[in-house]
């Protein structure tokens, strides 16, 4: 069974124009073209669809759904992440209605306010308007769906694969080894790899400015104390940032 160009804009709530700049870019190809020239789509197409209009609710630019889209092709465990998110958004709202009907009621005299639960579901994201303010929008919002998307195991790995990569730059730099040694180099090239894994960083993109990337951070790992602190301070941190240099001028 499928659907023409008409009654997928009118089920998903967009147009026919929106559905065939899709196809011009590549992001969502018709399942086939009638003879008269229609777009079709069948059951795997809408998935498709329902996945970039749910992203690009996120906020994402159409360069970052299809990035996300290209790092994550099963379409059941993506959707089961963005299942889980919407599930979390939907408790956070819960949360923040609550704290807002109880802020009504105290100020039409039926209460007090308690500080401590007016503020209740409200996501301060940590480090987003430095990433918007640096990288763009897209790649903060290609970031946080990857990140989001990822069930609790999945984050407790990643957690736990980027603290060990601290620990063992940790290591190094407190055992003198030179930042042009292999040991400092192998740590660069995970250091790269492990950038180059996360969506919306210009290390993921195939036409993105790596070697400027790794560098810039390198830089900003010693001038930013919140930073530094992840590999021992500023000393440490300038270690990484010698190293990744090093690494980025030979193979970037």
């Amino acid at each position: 069974m499928d659907w023409s160009i008409q009654e997928i804009a009118k089920i998903a709530g967009t147009t026919s124009r929106t559905l065939r700049h899709y196809d011009d870019i590549g992001l969502l190809k018709p399942t086939r073209t009638g003879h008269n020239g229609y777009r079709y789509y069948d059951a795997a197409a809408l998935v498709q669809l329902q996945r970039i209009l749910l992203l690009r609710q996120l906020g994402l630019g159409l360069p970052a759904v299809s990035e996300v889209l290209r790092h994550e092709t099963d379409a059941v465990r993506a959707l089961s992440g963005h299942l889980e998110w919407l599930r979390q958004e939907q408790a956070r709202l819960a949360r923040q209605a609550a704290s807002v009907r109880q802020t009504l009621a105290s100020l039409k005299g039926d209460g007090e306010l308690v500080a401590e639960n007016m503020f209740d579901g409200f996501d301060h994201t940590q480090y987003k308007d430095e990433v918007e303010e640096r990288w763009g929008k897209d790649a903060y919002a290609a970031g946080d769906s990857w990140w989001r998307g990822m069930g609790a195991e999945e984050k407790k790995a990643w957690k736990q694969g980027a603290e060990k990569l601290g620990r063992d730059w940790i290591r190094a730099a407190e055992s003198g080894v030179p930042a042009d040694s292999a040991e400092a180099q192998e740590l660069a090239r995970r250091h790269v790899e492990w950038l180059t894994a996360i969506p919306g960083t210009p290390a993921s993109a195939p036409e993105g400015d790596t070697q400027g990337y790794v560098t810039g951070l390198g830089e900003m790992y010693v001038a930013d104390p919140r930073f530094a602190a992840n590999y021992g301070g500023e000393s440490g941190a300038g270690f990484v940032r010698d190293a990744l240099r090093i690494y980025a001028e030979k193979h970037l």
